[in-house]
């Protein structure tokens, strides 16, 4: 493949001949799947936002928001806890840590909730790393 040419051809990217794409899930699976990431975010932080919007990105636009919303959330609440264990030389982070911790468990249940009511949310406090 010469330097600046498309993967696959001229065509797009070129898949075996029994692929298949993502299949969308029913709402109901959608709004299950967006419920757990939220909610499996606050025991195993960033992995399981990251594997679900790895994994569920392509199988509809509501848990696709969801996930995003909630890889950007951990993302920023992961930088921010860096932030306070290195402030915490100066004591300040000591007090922050555990306000980050109680944030992320808080934001992390509202969005598990409007997850499971089909809605939209958008959590308070993020950085938008992954673009829609």
């Amino acid at each position: 493949m010469t330097y600046g040419q498309q993967p696959g051809g001229p065509g797009g990217p070129q898949y075996p001949p029994n692929y298949q794409a993502p299949q969308p899930m029913s709402p109901e699976d959608q709004r299950l799947w967006a419920t757990l990431t939220h909610v499996g975010a606050i025991f195993f932080s960033l992995l399981v936002p990251i594997v679900a919007y790895l994994v569920l990105r392509d199988r509809g636009q509501f848990v696709r928001e969801h996930t995003r919303q909630a890889l950007n959330f951990h993302i920023t609440a992961a930088i921010a806890g860096v932030v306070c264990g290195l402030l915490s030389i100066i004591l300040i982070g000591l007090i922050l840590l555990p306000i980050l911790g109680v944030l992320v468990i808080v934001f992390s249940i509202l969005a598990a909730i409007a997850a499971n009511q089909g809605r939209f949310y958008k959590y308070p406090l993020s950085i938008e790393f992954i673009k829609q």
